[in-house]
């Protein structure tokens, strides 16, 4: 899929219009990579990918993270993320518990994962590159903690969804 037609691209379609152009229950891993922050409506977004992915679909998001440099660069980004953003999702988060009127799209967050590039562009650190992903706990908190103050600490997110159904979540 691309908004262009490009080589190995099948379906071309603006993705800012709704419905897409798929049948409900269609598929089993959905990818969206460097997407979800060129769009303007990140819950019809998310309503749509929930539509078009089959139970228990497999998902893979990766977004800039609010604050770095990656995230404010693009003049095509409309969307800033944080390690919270996708709670409002998951049942099982607070977030969502306490505004379940924001959407009926659910998601179990699998993992979430922060690229890291300690000071890039301006320092560079040759043992910390973009493709480091850290998912460990303690490291996340302590990375979202500096994140908070200082940017370009944390580059990007990684996160791993998986399609749950509303009505089983309430």
């Amino acid at each position: 899929h691309d908004i262009a037609k490009l080589d190995g691209v099948d379906v071309i379609h603006d993705l800012e219009q709704f419905p897409w152009p798929f049948e409900d229950n269609s598929f089993e891993k959905i990818y969206m990579k460097d997407v979800l922050e060129h769009l303007s409506n990140t819950i019809k977004t998310l309503e749509e990918i929930h539509r078009i992915a089959k139970p228990g679909c497999e998902i893979f998001i990766a977004v800039p993270y609010w604050n770095s440099w990656e995230a404010i660069t693009d003049p095509t980004h409309k969307k800033n993320f944080n390690e919270f953003t996708f709670e409002f999702f998951d049942p099982s988060k607070w977030r969502c518990q306490d505004r379940p009127y924001y959407s009926k799209a659910r998601f179990k967050i699998k993992k979430q994962g922060y690229y890291i590039a300690l000071f890039q562009p301006y320092l560079k650190i040759p043992f910390i590159g973009r493709e480091r992903v850290v998912f460990n706990k303690f490291a996340k908190w302590i990375l979202g903690f500096f994140a908070t103050y200082f940017s370009n600490i944390i580059i990007g997110l990684d996160i791993y969804l998986e399609k749950t159904d509303y009505e089983k979540a309430i």
